[in-house]
């Protein structure tokens, strides 16, 4: 009995243990995020971790513009690359480059590890990676849905999404008014040092057979012909000429040619959304 009496004593202290044993505290609830909506209210959400900064400066509409200045290209960050299983080669020269397509932005997640240029990445100047621009140039970028416009240096590579042509730096994003929705259609055009002033557009006239949608830059001809070959085949509703067009140690694959960058668009935008390719609009 006295035994028992014991088991029933420990068993009594044991539930009361058991009753007295307090919840785990709720996780502490996390920083405001400037700038940063709801989750409900972010249709382009953030890419894993990635986000705005927790004390971003007091000011971002007066962060200024990058300001293009002639810099050298880089050694090593201009070769030809492979990334998610497509073949990339940058651009000699920004010269006339024209785009229409989606942008995409970095921030937290990215905020001061390396760039292409070895360049630590600062989500907070007015910077954008891009697959083939060179590194360093200067690009215009202009939101069409609300006229915004902002200038901003290439230093890295990226982005590798069919469906993203450049990735800007968050105030970029910001200023652009496409942080919450993550990514938006827009308008990249290179900027010269000399032309860091918007400038009008220049006359189709001044165009007139000089401006061809290219598809491919290759350094072997063959590579080069094997494009044009599945380019005739697909684009049979094409009534433009493909031809292979030397270019130093690259054979590049272009339509054209065309009488503007207006007359060109309208044909690019078919045959990305037609095939796996990202066309360029170049002047020759």
């Amino acid at each position: 009995m006295r035994a028992l009496a014991i088991l029933l004593a420990l068993l009594a202290s044991g539930c009361g243990m058991l009753a007295r044993r307090e919840p785990p505290p709720a996780p502490p609830a996390p920083q405001a995020k400037p700038e940063a909506p709801p989750a409900a209210a972010r249709p382009g959400g953030y890419y894993k971790d990635d986000g705005p900064g927790a004390n971003p400066p007091a000011d971002l509409a007066a962060i200024p513009d990058a300001v293009p200045r002639a810099e050298p290209l880089h050694r090593y960050a201009n070769r030809p690359y492979r990334a998610l299983g497509r073949d990339y080669v940058p651009l000699a020269s920004a010269a006339g480059f024209r785009q229409r397509g989606r942008a995409s932005w970095y921030g937290r997640r990215y905020h001061g590890q390396k760039t292409s240029s070895g360049e630590p990445y600062d989500m907070y100047a007015m910077s954008a990676a891009h697959p083939v621009l060179p590194i360093p140039s200067y690009a215009r970028v202009t939101n069409p849905a609300n006229g915004r416009s902002v200038v901003v240096r290439v230093n890295d590579r990226g982005p590798f999404h069919a469906d993203r042509v450049i990735d800007l730096s968050y105030v970029a994003a910001w200023k652009l008014d496409i942080v919450r929705s993550g990514s938006a259609l827009v308008e990249v055009e290179s900027v010269a040092p000399a032309d860091a002033v918007p400038a009008p557009a220049p006359a189709p006239a001044a165009e007139a057979g000089g401006v061809y949608v290219q598809l491919g830059a290759f350094a072997a001809r063959a590579s080069a012909e094997g494009l044009r070959a599945r380019l005739a085949r697909e684009l049979a509703w094409l009534p433009e000429a493909i031809e292979i067009a030397p270019s130093g140690a690259l054979y590049r694959v272009r339509v054209g040619p065309f009488r503007s960058r207006e007359d060109a668009q309208p044909v690019a935008e078919r045959i990305q959304a037609e095939l796996d390719l990202q066309p360029l609009i170049v002047a020759r």
